[in-house]
């Protein structure tokens, strides 16, 4: 048994066959952790049976074998398996390189992934052609299957430090095929891993996979991630354009598609406040403005509540002479539901008046230009006229609707490498931005265009009246129904908005409102309806409030309006109960002289019928769904969020405090949008973590006491200064809360954070003597940095995945 490796290496020696079988019992030994070097391939014509038969003729090899006769051919099939492995084994590298090859050209991938599973086992990572070509056929497929095991492949050679394997242009379509297939986080991981390794990926090729990323909730958070990270490294012109050797670094600063991508996903997947940090960011990198990201930023400030950053912004909007219908639309729709947010009810009552009387202008002169048009009998010149106004009108929504699919087939490997501007993809990814924007614009509700002027919809009436009524404001909403009622020039006074309002206060049990809205539409000289005055009449017979219903009933009479047979009955029924005999009979004699039909006018009844089944009276339908189902709007707390986030950008910690104060002792709930602005002031400013443990154990009391609620913006934030600090019990319980809400938690970012400031904490042993407190706190960090790091997650797959495997090869 004692042989020489040098022996062993150059030819075939017989071996004992009770060395074999001594060996043989154990099935986890492979060939070569047992003898340490490669076995010669055997002979086609000489079989390991054969062989084995061959060393029994010893004597005393027969004698060690006695008694297991029963079990040697038990053995020999794991003997043959063996033989089988040292087989595999003892494989040239370079034949399986080649093989591995020949298959990726015959598109053979299960074959190709267990000869590069076998590669590994042998010799590690093949050659760099090799892995390159193996990558970007994998990604090409489009295969989530084949596009996890490129990452896990990419995930494994970083953690064994073998990037120098990767090509930098296969890095950036394996990163974009994973976008396209809808893995946001192994995209962007490669992504940030050609940033560690100053392979700079040009932001014509990063953004189409960034826009694909922008597919998905997690994805949008990702790419706004990245674009800070990447922007961070060009802000306050640290880097010098001048310099030849930065213009690789240059060529991927984030341009203005870029950040049109990352904005559309924050705001379509509801993280406006993420949204916000990209606009801050913009002006610091130097981002040229378009029509486009015009809009976008509007969208922003709107969903913030920055009234002020968009009467700034209307400057620009009023100046930009190519900007479509549709995109003013979208700005007034956004200035205008910040009016409501903040409670001006004036301001945003003058800006429906002032579109009503605009509409009102250009129908009449479209009107007196028809009639011209007519008169002069030129046919095609008025087909001119009507194809401009339906493009003004129609135009640019219809490009939108038919935009090209987004799911179009991959860009080919080889013609992605023939692109080397990146064409391509830069129009890929312009062709997805279109597609958020048009999905973005879908959420405009408060406004329409006809004919190219933009037009309130019932959705805006809706919502005044609402803000109207909460605010107790019936005056004003009289004021400005009747103004409304004169530019629209309603069909009938039974169908106008202001019967509308009040018979859907008398169906909510507002009949104070009600009335109150019937003696301001008297004041102004307007005729009403006489169901209404019946449909109010009843509503105070049923609530037994039969001296309002007398006051009414006088009005009618002075006003010389005729009452309905079913009002008639309803206040004798109330005179009846009231013991009023008198008045009844009174009643009864004045609705006989007036001959009134049993059957009456019905109107209300009809009116409340079609609002139930959604038919006729859409307006009185949808402001009824408003009222009930609509929250109450705070707008004082929107006004504090303002204060107190203008304290927070400039930095004045002491000002805001004072300020989130006042807030609360005037009665207004902090809401996540407020302490949003406070922690991520003090995580610029740093080192302020007590405040931030501080108000964490306050929003955690709100939330338990009343119906605030964490978001993923707030929580991240929050995350994010804690382990900044250190404080790692705390970021624990974040990490808990996320979790359990399914919000996504960007763990690369944590991880690279982690090890920036905390990479030596607490790598040696725990010491022998220590306080509890001290025992929780390591605790706590171990089990975050347990959290945050994949690579036991990584190997622990790899692993099983091996024993998978040999478990099913010696079946």
């Amino acid at each position: 048994m004692m042989l020489s490796r040098r022996k062993l290496g150059h030819q075939i020696t017989a071996v004992s066959p009770a060395v074999l079988y001594l060996l043989l019992p154990d099935g986890n030994f492979s060939a070569a952790k047992i003898y340490g070097f490669k076995f010669q391939a055997y002979s086609s014509c000489m079989s390991v049976c054969g062989f084995t038969r061959s060393c029994l003729a010893n004597p005393n090899e027969q004698a060690l074998l006695s008694g297991k006769k029963n079990e040697l051919a038990l053995r020999m099939k794991s003997l043959s398996t063996m033989a089988g492995t040292i087989l595999v084994q003892a494989r040239d590298p370079a034949i399986l390189s080649m093989e591995i090859e020949n298959a990726l050209g015959e598109h053979r991938l299960n074959d190709t992934w267990k000869l590069y599973e076998q590669h590994m086992q042998m010799d590690g990572f093949p050659r760099k052609s090799v892995v390159n070509q193996l990558l970007a056929t994998f990604a090409e497929s489009l295969d989530v299957q084949w596009l996890e095991k490129a990452f896990g492949l990419v995930e494994q050679a970083f953690h064994q430090g073998k990037q120098n394997l990767f090509e930098k242009e296969t890095l950036i379509y394996l990163s974009f095929c994973l976008a396209k297939v809808g893995l946001a986080v192994p995209a962007s991981t490669v992504l940030r891993k050609l940033v560690e390794m100053d392979q700079f990926p040009p932001v014509t090729a990063w953004s189409a996979t960034l826009a694909h990323m922008c597919q998905t909730g997690a994805g949008a958070y990702l790419a706004a991630e990245l674009i800070l990270e990447i922007g961070y490294l060009f802000q306050d012109g640290r880097v010098d354009p001048r310099k030849k050797s930065n213009a690789p670094l240059i060529a991927m600063k984030p341009n203005t598609t870029a950040f049109n991508i990352a904005l559309a996903g924050c705001l379509l997947f509801g993280t406006p406040r993420k949204a916000e940090q990209l606009l801050d960011m913009m002006p610091r990198v130097g981002v040229r403005l378009d029509s486009n990201l015009l809009i976008v930023m509007a969208h922003t400030y709107e969903r913030n509540g920055r009234r002020e950053e968009l009467k700034k912004l209307q400057r620009y909007i009023n100046e930009v002479h190519n900007l479509s219908d549709v995109q003013f639309r979208q700005f007034y729709h956004c200035l205008l539901t910040c009016h409501l947010k903040l409670g001006d009810l004036g301001s945003a009552s003058n800006m429906v008046l002032d579109m009503l009387q605009k509409a009102k202008a250009a129908r009449s002169s479209l009107a007196a230009a028809s009639l011209v048009i007519d008169a002069v009998g030129n046919e095609s010149k008025s087909s001119r006229v009507r194809g401009s106004w339906s493009t003004l009108s129609h135009g640019e929504s219809g490009g939108l609707e038919n935009n090209r699919s987004i799911g179009t087939p991959v860009v080919s490997y080889e013609g992605y490498l023939r692109d080397r501007n990146f064409v391509q993809l830069e129009t890929e990814a312009k062709e997805v931005l279109d597609t958020l924007l048009a999905k973005l614009q879908t959420q405009v509700e408060l406004l329409t265009t006809e004919r190219g002027i933009i037009q309130p919809t019932d959705e805006i009436l809706v919502k005044l009246v609402k803000a109207y009524l909460e605010a107790g404001k019936t005056k004003d909403l009289a004021e400005f129904l009747i103004k409304a009622e004169k530019e629209d020039s309603p069909v009938s006074n039974d169908d106008s908005m202001m019967v509308h309002v009040i018979n859907s206060c008398i169906l909510l049990g507002w009949l104070d409102h009600a009335h109150d809205l019937l003696d301001e539409m008297l004041l102004a000289g307007v005729r009403v309806a006489s169901s209404v005055y019946s449909s109010l009449l009843k509503a105070y017979c049923q609530a037994n409030r039969a001296g309002d219903a007398a006051a009414l009933l006088r009005d009618v009479r002075r006003a010389g309006i005729q009452l309905d047979s079913s009002c008639y009955q309803a206040l004798i029924q109330s005179k009846v109960l009231q013991e009023d005999t008198h008045g009844a009979l009174h009643l009864f004699k004045e609705m006989k002289a007036a001959k009134i039909s049993k059957a009456g006018d019905q109107e209300f009844e009809k009116l409340v019928k079609g609002c139930a089944e959604g038919g006729e009276a859409k307006l009185m339908a949808k402001l009824l769904q408003e009222i009930k189902e609509g929250q109450r709007m705070d707008s004082g707390v929107h006004d504090w969020n303002n204060v107190i986030h203008f304290f927070c950008r400039k930095r004045l910690m002491q000002d805001a405090e004072k300020a989130l104060k006042k807030m609360r002792s005037l009665g207004h709930t902090p809401n996540a949008q407020t302490f949003h602005s406070m922690v991520t002031a003090y995580a610029a400013i740093g080192g302020n973590y007590i405040e931030v443990t501080e108000l964490w154990g306050e929003m955690k009391s709100l939330a338990s006491a009343t119906s605030m609620k964490f978001d993923q913006e707030l929580l991240d934030s929050v995350l994010y200064t804690f382990v900044r600090g250190g404080f790692f019990s705390r970021a624990n319980e974040v990490v808990e809360m996320m979790e359990r809400g399914n919000m996504f938690v960007d763990k690369y970012k944590y991880r690279t954070l982690f090890l920036k400031y905390h990479k030596t904490l607490y790598k040696g042993k725990a010491p022998k003597f220590q306080t509890e407190a001290q025992f929780r706190k390591r605790e706590a960090a171990l089990a975050f940095k347990k959290w945050a790091d994949p690579v036991t997650k990584l190997f622990t797959r790899v692993e099983q995945r091996k024993l998978t495997a040999n478990s099913a090869s010696l079946e």
